[in-house]
């Protein structure tokens, strides 16, 4: 092999004690363990249900560490199946339509047959080899077929080649690694704080039923009085009418707004544009989710330049308010329970402007309303300074994984 090749069967990124080891060796994945098919007990026997021992499904590979199944089998579950007993440690690798997620066990665990799992064998860091697997989902997914869904065969997984560095190599990665998944869940954590308290916040910062007063009050408006009650088409135009679209126009449709930021844009003409294509935003203007309202993806429009047109999917709410306020007004469970009470259809329920513009709102003094607005848009800052943390966090490990482990391609090519 001359040096070139060597070259390659090392990784780009290499800790400074493992410089002078040589290059990586390269083997075959049955070499690093032993794998085991999954099962399933025939569902129609009680016997074989609710017992004590994990029985994991692929929709349930969704994070690293697997401790807890949403079912269990029992033991004649499991000696009357094709599943196998997991030692802890083992990692779970789906083949099966979704190819390629990977998590490890903290128990002894079975699975149904949409696994391959591996037992790594001694001298092998089961951490470190998650991570490759984890990085190599798609060469996995390259060697899956299946016409109806996609799948991997075990003799094609086992003949995958992979790189295998010394143990205390492998360590150290593995190492690296779980700390910045550590770190990246930590602040994951951090997010979910913020967004509970925001949820919080939303229930008492504006009044519940049958009240006309928030339990939360700011000091300086507890002796202001009650907070009036109008219909949203009282306080809103909905829909504004227009002379004519632009030629040009950035469309919005209803999967470009999740949680309150938009996404997925496209400037088109108005020679291709759909007919749904009708709200003409303005700067403060809201775009409320006609359909399935309880998903929140409403959109409170702030920006200048360029015109935007967004679908009838959506009601276009212009008011002589706090546009702030009314749009978080617009997520308070208060009033989205009344949208859907007003809704119709069961898979895509949905609200006409109608029925809409009749919906109670509450509307205290405009100082307590920009109060109101404030302390949740600060909230609102927070959580996506936390939430741009997470993805410089998840790049920089895409970039340690890519740098970490030689390229394969690179090496056969």
């Amino acid at each position: 092999m001359n040096n070139n090749n060597k070259n390659k069967l090392v990784p780009r990124l290499r800790f400074p004690e493992f410089k002078n080891s040589g290059a990586w060796q390269l083997k075959k994945l049955w070499e690093i363990g032993d794998f085991f098919n999954g099962g399933t007990p025939d569902t129609k026997n009680e016997d074989y249900w609710n017992g004590d021992i994990l029985w994991f499904t692929p929709s349930e590979i969704k994070k690293k560490y697997l401790k807890e199944s949403n079912r269990k089998i029992t033991e004649l579950g499991l000696k009357n199946s094709s599943a196998k007993l997991l030692p802890k440690g083992s990692i779970l690798i789906t083949t099966r339509a979704t190819i390629g997620d990977v998590g490890i066990a903290l128990e002894e665990c079975t699975t149904n047959q949409g696994f391959q799992s591996l037992v790594v064998k001694q001298n092998n860091s089961n951490e470190f080899w998650y991570y490759y697997i984890f990085n190599s989902k798609s060469e996995l997914d390259k060697r899956a077929s299946g016409s109806t869904f996609k799948e991997i065969t075990k003799s094609k997984i086992i003949s995958i080649p992979v790189l295998a560095p010394s143990l205390p190599e492998q360590q150290k990665i593995a190492s690296c690694l779980s700390s910045i998944d550590e770190v990246i869940t930590g602040e994951q954590q951090k997010l979910e704080l913020l967004k509970q308290h925001k949820k919080g916040l939303l229930q008492n910062l504006f009044p519940q039923e049958g009240e006309t007063v928030p339990k939360i009050r700011f000091k300086e408006f507890e002796n202001s009085g009650e907070w009036e009650v109008k219909k949203l088409g009282e306080i809103c135009e909905i829909n504004p009418s227009i002379s004519k679209l632009p030629k040009e126009f950035i469309y919005i449709d209803l999967e470009s707004v999740k949680d309150g930021q938009l996404f997925q844009t496209k400037k088109i003409s108005i020679d291709n544009a759909p007919s749904r294509a009708q709200r003409l935003l303005r700067k403060n203007d809201i775009i409320f989710q006609m359909v399935r309202p309880y998903q929140r993806n409403n959109l409170l429009f702030n920006l200048d330049g360029f015109n935007y047109v967004a679908s009838t999917g959506y009601a276009q709410l212009r008011t002589s308010q706090s546009p702030e306020f009314l749009y978080y007004q617009l997520h308070t469970d208060f009033f989205v329970f009344r949208v859907l009470e007003k809704c119709t259809g069961t898979n895509y329920p949905a609200i006409n402007t109608e029925e809409l513009t009749k919906i109670e709102v509450f509307v205290p003094s405009l100082p307590e309303q920009q109060k109101i607005a404030s302390c949740l848009s600060s909230l609102d800052d927070l959580i996506t300074a936390q939430t741009q943390k997470i993805e410089q966090l998840q790049r920089h490990k895409k970039g340690l994984l890519q740098g970490l482990f030689p390229n394969m391609n690179e090496q056969h090519g």
